[in-house]
């Protein structure tokens, strides 16, 4: 398992905080969004490229280290690109136990398509342990679904066209991610996604897939 700890991001959207990035393995099969993944093409799809096969990165044992010496109360993302590290399709309890540890004292955050019975149960102990982890919804149907687990906070990716609050088809409040609205916003400032709530964070569909998701999103 390869993985790749920016400890300065230069992405304007994320701010000036760690970012990790983790080869394609991590990602689950079944991701309803694996063809139009934004990591996948532009800039980010060459630094993941570089950690998938091994010419970037470290091992995870070496990463976990490095996330237990920033400094406590350090905001961090996991994953810009890539997911938690998974056997068989189902998240590796022990790894994801390791970086739960590295992180206490931190407030460091991720995102998950894992959603197989036991990989939920991992999220929901992760979440409890002090490391968010947000299950990632194809669309609002599916964000509910994922809601009704209660194994963590919950975003979705929405049409490009969606700029404004809304509600999932079950009633629950929909935000948009502040970030994707605001140039003087970015994660570093915003925190949202780092902290445990009921309101669902929606990201508009963006870069050079944009066209392909909205069309998705709307059959």
């Amino acid at each position: 398992m390869k993985v790749h700890l920016t400890l300065k991001s230069a992405n304007v959207k994320t701010g000036p905080i760690p970012v990790s990035t983790t080869e394609k393995d991590s990602c689950p099969a079944e991701c309803a969004m694996r063809a139009e993944c934004y990591a996948a093409s532009g800039p980010l799809a060459l630094h993941w490229a570089a950690v998938s096969n091994g010419t970037r990165g470290t091992t995870w044992g070496q990463f976990t280290q490095a996330i237990a010496a920033l400094p406590d109360g350090q905001l961090w993302r996991h994953n810009q690109a890539g997911d938690l590290p998974q056997i068989d399709g189902t998240i590796d309890a022990v790894k994801l136990g390791q970086l739960v540890a590295a992180n206490q004292g931190k407030r460091g955050f991720t995102y998950s398509h894992h959603r197989d019975s036991a990989s939920l149960a991992w999220i929901k102990h992760a979440n409890a342990w002090g490391f968010t982890v947000n299950l990632s919804a194809n669309d609002l149907i599916d964000a509910d679904a994922l809601a009704d687990t209660e194994c963590g906070p919950v975003v979705v990716v929405v049409p490009s066209t969606v700029t404004e609050n809304t509600k999932t088809p079950a009633g629950r409040s929909v935000v948009i991610c502040p970030a994707t609205q605001r140039d003087d916003v970015s994660c570093a400032t915003c925190q949202l996604c780092q902290r445990q709530r009921a309101a669902i964070v929606a990201f508009p569909a963006h870069g050079t897939r944009k066209r392909v998701i909205d069309i998705k999103l709307a059959a």
